[in-house]
């Protein structure tokens, strides 16, 4: 099987089985934007450097239709990189799960409540795809393997959203976040930049909630 784009791998890794999400949507909204910008910058399609991006490789669709409306977004309006995503993340939860879908990797199933209001849930069609989503990020923290850079980032971005429980490791959950974030650390510049980035934008969505 063909690895799923980064921002699939982290929606995956933040549901449970039933579909249940284990953070607040707003921040893995967040999260999934800032995962489509990594894929594209480790692609070489983008440069991120101090708080700016631009297009630095081909325009032409990736076949990911959240990274490729992120990317027409960036080469029309270049600069912060903080609004591209924030726009893109507006309607990166429900295009990740369509698409996620679309590949068969979810299954949309309704179910009645009380016999009478339809509820519908989004579930795993096969609990391989989120273990495979997960793994790199457990080999690194356990030193298994050496995490590349699109690890590091998957690492970072787990971190950020506090979802180290959902690596089933028999570690501390602050020795478990602080590792990830050494993972990053020790990562390129650009990767550790970005993380920084969706770190700070899902902080000032937290905050917003209780303004």
């Amino acid at each position: 099987m063909n690895r799923l784009p980064l921002h699939q791998d982290l929606y995956l890794i933040a549901h449970d089985q039933s579909g249940k999400p284990l953070t607040h949507q707003s921040s893995m909204a967040l999260g999934l934007a800032g995962a489509a910008l990594l894929d594209l910058a480790l692609d070489g399609r983008v440069a991120v450097a101090r708080g700016q991006v631009a297009v630095s490789g081909p325009v032409a669709g990736t076949g990911d239709p959240l990274t490729d409306d992120l990317l027409a977004l960036i080469a029309r309006e270049p600069g912060d990189v903080r609004p591209p995503i924030k726009k893109v993340a507006e309607r990166a939860y429900d295009r990740t799960r369509e698409d996620l879908v679309a590949a068969g990797v979810l299954l949309r199933v309704t179910r009645r409540v009380m016999g009478v209001l339809p509820t519908t849930r989004y579930q795993l069609a096969d609990i391989a795809s989120v273990v495979r989503a997960s793994s790199g990020v457990r080999s690194a923290v356990e030193g298994w393997k050496e995490p590349d850079v699109r690890c590091a980032a998957l690492c970072g971005l787990v971190a950020v959203l506090r979802l180290e429980a959902e690596l089933y490791l028999d570690l501390p959950s602050s020795r478990l976040v602080g590792r990830l974030r050494e993972i990053v650390g020790e990562s390129s510049h650009e990767v550790a930049e970005l993380v920084g980035v969706v770190d700070t934008l899902v902080a000032e969505a937290a905050i917003a909630v209780y303004r």
